[in-house]
């Protein structure tokens, strides 16, 4: 299985259609669906199956796509890292960043650090906690800003300063918003959105065996599509204060809880990791602005 035959599987993959995918990769087509004749004899599994005059992914080839996206942007980072021991003024690094209004200290450190290496560039993946670790895990990523403390055998970390607070975001007309804090009591019967990781680890952290009073309807990992949902009218997000627009103006406004539930952030990276040259020196940045522990 050649990395050129995956990328010509993904771009197919990715416009569901032969034709549309030829054009793109300058690639006559009938040499292109001859690629995917050995590759699928190769694997011994159909991947494409057609309709209505375009291409689907059967579920092996949707199998191959997440294994394919792993192993070219595997490659290509490996590249890049590879280009960058003779260009130490500039190169890539990656980053997964749990949702947190603390990334504004990561962004204050890219940018002091591209003032000093001007040809660096970064790439950020968004995602939860759990999300972002994986990617970490499996090298897709140099470091991950998460919001639960790391696991101390597998990572190094450091602490972001601060913490997020966490409350309800709610519709400015209903009839919580009258509250200036909000108790586990008043969210008795009231259908609430949460991320899967706080509903397990945080908000029993806050109200314990009472949150098995509370009743979730619905469950996110970007609060941004959790406010849209509130918005129209189909619940309380319980999330941190300073993702959702709440500004005077907005349709939504948010509450803290009490008691304060607060959530620390944490950088962290894999134990005995060989970072590129300009991830070093990026996570050495960090180590100056921030405590490792």
């Amino acid at each position: 299985m050649e990395l050129r035959t995956l990328r010509y599987f993904l771009e197919i993959a990715r416009n569901e259609n032969m034709t549309r995918a030829s054009e793109s990769l300058h690639v006559s087509q009938p040499s292109l669906s001859k690629e995917m004749k050995a590759l699928e004899d190769e694997l011994g599994k159909k991947l494409f199956i057609r309709k209505n005059g375009g291409l689907r992914l059967t579920d092996e080839g949707m199998l191959l796509r997440m294994r394919a996206e792993d192993i070219v942007e595997m490659t290509d980072k490996t590249v890049a890292e590879f280009i960058a021991l003779d260009e130490i003024n500039g190169g890539d690094i990656y980053i997964g960043c749990a949702e947190s209004y603390l990334i504004k200290y990561l962004a204050r450190a890219v940018k002091d650090f591209t003032e000093k290496y001007p040809l660096f560039r970064y790439h950020l993946s968004s995602g939860n906690t759990e999300q972002v670790a994986e990617k970490l895990d499996r090298g897709l990523l140099d470091l991950a800003f998460i919001v639960e403390p790391p696991d101390l055998s597998k990572y190094n970390y450091l602490e972001v300063q601060g913490a997020d607070v966490w409350g309800v975001v709610m519709r400015r007309d209903s009839p919580l918003a009258e509250k200036q804090t909000v108790r586990v009591e008043d969210l008795y019967g009231l259908p609430l959105i949460c991320s899967r990781q706080a509903i397990a680890a945080d908000i029993p952290r806050w109200c314990g065996e009472n949150a098995e009073k509370l009743t979730f309807s619905g469950t996110l990992n970007l609060c941004y599509n959790g406010s849209v949902f509130v918005r129209e009218g189909l619940g309380y997000m319980l999330t941190f204060d300073k993702l959702a627009d709440t500004s005077p103006n907005s349709e939504l406004c948010f509450r803290p809880l009490e008691p304060t539930l607060e959530t620390k952030m944490y950088i962290i990276w894999k134990k005995y990791q060989v970072f590129s040259p300009i991830a070093e020196l990026f996570v050495k940045e960090l180590c100056g602005r921030f405590s490792e522990k």
